[in-house]
C-alpha cells in the first residue's frame, strides 16, 4: 500500500484506476480509508495528489471515526452539523427508557439501569437524528426549493445504503438521516444537488450548469462531499 509522509503524520492510501474519469478523486470512508481513483499514473504523481490534499485527507479521516458502529459511553465524541459533540452517560432512576439532551456543547444521555444497551443506545441516537433532520432540514428544503424554483413533491427521512440523498423519478426528495451530521454547508449543497434532479435526472453537463446556476462553488463542495460518504 503506497503511503506519503506529512509532518508526523503517515498517510496510507490505495489506488483504483478508472480512465473514464477525467479528474482525479479522493474519498474517506471507514473500514477503507483513503482512496485515489482516476486514470493510472506515476507512483510520484498520486504522491503528490495526496499531499496537495493531506490537510483535508486528516480530517476527514478523524471524522470519518466519529460516524461509527464503536459502543456509545461517556467520552465518546458523536458528529452532528459538522462538529464532534463530547458524550455524558449517566444513571437516572427517574426515566422509563434512554433520554438524549442536546446543550449544544455536548449530549447528556440518561439511562435508567447501569446496564449499558448499545443497541437500545444506537436505536435511540438514530431516532434522535431522524427527528433533528426532519426538523432543520425541512425548512431549508423549502427555502432553496423558493430560491431556485425547482419543485418537488414529496420530502422522506430514511436510512439509505450508500448516498447522501435521491431524488426519485415522481420527484419525491429522499434525504439520509444521517445528513444531520453534515455542517450546513453540505446539507444545502445536498439539498440543491438532489433538487436538480427534480429538472434533470442524471448527471450530465446540464445538470452541472443547472446546478451551477445556484451554487457557484458546487465543484468544492461536491469535492468534499465525495469524501465524506458513509
Amino acid at each position: 500500500m503506497p503511503k506519503v509522509q506529512y509532518g508526523n503524520k503517515t498517510i496510507e492510501y490505495t489506488t483504483i484506476e478508472k480512465d473514464g474519469l477525467k479528474s482525479h478523486y479522493i474519498s474517506v470512508q471507514k473500514g477503507i480509508g483513503v482512496v485515489l481513483k482516476g486514470k493510472a499514473i506515476p507512483i510520484e504523481k498520486a504522491n503528490q495528489l495526496i499531499l496537495k490534499k493531506a490537510k483535508w485527507i486528516l480530517d476527514k479521516l478523524e471524522l470519518v471515526k466519529s460516524i461509527g458502529d464503536e459502543d456509545i459511553v461517556t467520552g465518546s465524541r458523536i458528529q452532528y452539523l459538522g462538529r464532534k459533540y463530547y458524550v455524558e452517560v449517566f444513571i437516572n432512576d427517574g426515566v422509563d427508557g434512554i433520554i438524549i439532551d442536546f446543550t449544544e456543547s455536548k449530549f447528556r444521555v440518561s439511562v435508567p439501569n447501569p446496564k449499558n444497551n448499545q443497541e437500545e443506545l444506537k436505536l435511540t441516537f438514530e431516532e434522535f437524528f431522524r427527528e433533528k433532520a426532519k426538523e432543520k432540514i425541512t425548512p431549508r428544503v423549502k427555502k432553496w426549493s423558493k430560491i431556485t424554483g425547482l419543485e418537488y413533491n414529496e420530502l422522506k427521512f430514511q436510512r439509505l445504503e450508500k448516498r447522501w440523498g435521491s431524488c426519485t423519478p415522481s420527484n419525491n426528495i429522499l434525504i439520509n438521516i444521517d445528513a444531520i451530521k453534515l455542517p450546513f454547508s453540505l446539507i444545502d449543497y445536498l439539498i440543491v444537488h438532489e433538487l436538480a434532479h427534480t429538472k434533470i435526472k442524471n448527471h450530465s453537463k446540464e445538470f452541472w450548469a443547472e446546478l451551477s446556476k445556484h451554487i457557484h462553488n458546487w465543484k468544492e463542495l461536491d469535492e468534499k462531499m465525495y469524501g465524506m460518504k458513509l
